[in-house]
């Protein structure tokens, strides 16, 4: 009888021997779904300003989204590390706050250029080797944008971030039309307000971190925040090749905020 023990280990699960980055993966979302590729078989590279958060078996890689050499030198170097790449995820965001009026042209600025441009220069830098992935592993090749509920609905306070957003579910499309015959699909998620450490920080500086919590969560039918490992599932599922017929999809991820209208509890 053979002592499995003795026989080399393989990776096991529903993205064995797939290559995946995941930009922003240090904390948070992008962190939570780095984890749950891994475990689910992928090799995986986290990219980020400070990748300190991510450790083995992810390879964690500096680079700075709003710069396009650090981008493609990090891009490149994950790739042969890895040997291939047939999953993007970009995920680097930052938040803003304020109406219209509210934020200076610098921070429009700053915000368009990480959470639009960010995924632009990543996609840039990753389509040759996606497309190599399409052709010797057909079904495997995939993108995933975090975008935001903040692209479908009207939020108070978040005039700079909803435009960072609504730009990333125009460019989820576009790039699905662009890429679905070199057999490279895109799609994106679409979490509620999720429980990040960006959130975190906005709660710790309001008047009463308590009411601003429960407002937060009020506001999700479900009656919660949404978890970081919830959207990473979402992620997980759009850059696996169970989805390989689902491109040019925006998966909600938002405790039911976008699609039910309730009415007031009790009435």
């Amino acid at each position: 009888m053979t002592d499995p023990t003795s026989e080399p280990t393989e990776p096991v699960g529903e993205l064995a021997g797939l290559k995946a980055i995941v930009t922003g993966g240090a904390s948070g979302i992008g962190l939570a779904t780095a984890r749950l590729l891994a475990a689910r078989g992928a090799t995986v590279a986290v990219l980020d300003v400070d990748p300190s958060g991510a450790s083995q078996p992810l390879l964690a890689l500096k680079a700075d989204v709003t710069d396009d050499a650090s981008v493609r030198a990090a891009v490149t170097e994950a790739a042969e590390r890895l040997g291939g790449l047939d999953i993007l995820v970009n995920n680097a965001g930052i938040g803003a706050q304020g109406t219209v009026e509210d934020n200076p042209d610098p921070q429009w600025h700053r915000v368009l250029d990480v959470n639009v441009l960010g995924m632009v220069r990543t996609s840039r830098a990753a389509l040759p080797h996606l497309r190599d992935a399409a052709t010797a592993r057909p079904g495997t090749a995939a993108i995933v944008n975090t975008c935001s509920i903040a692209a479908t609905a009207g939020l108070p306070q978040r005039a700079l971030y909803s435009a960072s957003k609504g730009a990333v579910l125009s460019l989820t499309l576009a790039m699905a039309a662009d890429h679905v015959r070199e057999g490279i699909r895109v799609n994106c998620v679409n979490p509620g307000t999720a429980d990040t450490p960006w959130v975190g920080r906005l709660l710790d500086a309001a008047d009463d971190p308590d009411a601003e919590r429960a407002a937060l969560n009020a506001r999700q039918p479900m009656g919660r925040l949404v978890t970081a490992e919830e959207v990473a599932a979402a992620i997980a599922y759009l850059a696996s090749p169970a989805a390989a017929s689902v491109t040019g999809t925006a998966l909600a991820v938002d405790g039911g905020m976008q699609g039910l209208r309730l009415r007031p509890a009790g009435s």
